[in-house]
């Protein structure tokens, strides 16, 4: 691991994004940056800004409803455009048929209500960036 490589967390609740940051950094350590987007459209700026500067996103959590695009929509996205990142999704409000689309397309690792169980976001994050 070293801070060449980035997880980008996206969701319009800036506690929400705070809360994730801090939890991710204590429990997965200095290895990674951890950049914050408020909103789809700011997330694939970031994508942009790291990749001038040389660091590579590995892992995405995003939420689902969100102004704008939504998560589905935008992970489907940086899917089409990075398909080797890996992404979660952690939402309290999701609409099934576009979920199941998501999983369908292969756009989507993991899945996760609103509150999100820390032991388990920690476990599936270590999962997938032992895979990026």
């Amino acid at each position: 691991m070293s801070a060449d490589r980035a997880i980008l967390l996206v969701d319009d609740e800036a506690i929400i994004l705070l809360a994730l940051r801090q939890e991710l950094r204590s429990e997965l350590g200095s290895g990674y940056r951890y950049e914050i987007a408020a909103s789809a459209a700011e997330g694939l700026e970031v994508f942009d800004e790291l990749a001038a500067d040389g660091v590579r996103i590995v892992l995405v959590i995003s939420d689902w409803l969100m102004p704008g695009m939504r998560g589905d929509e935008f992970l489907m996205r940086v899917r089409e455009l990075h398909p080797e990142v890996r992404t979660i999704m952690v939402s309290g409000q999701t609409d099934e048929d576009q979920l199941d689309r998501l999983k369908s397309s292969g756009a989507l690792d993991v899945f996760m209500r609103k509150p999100w169980d820390p032991g388990r976001l920690v476990a599936e994050c270590r999962r997938l960036l032992a895979e990026a």
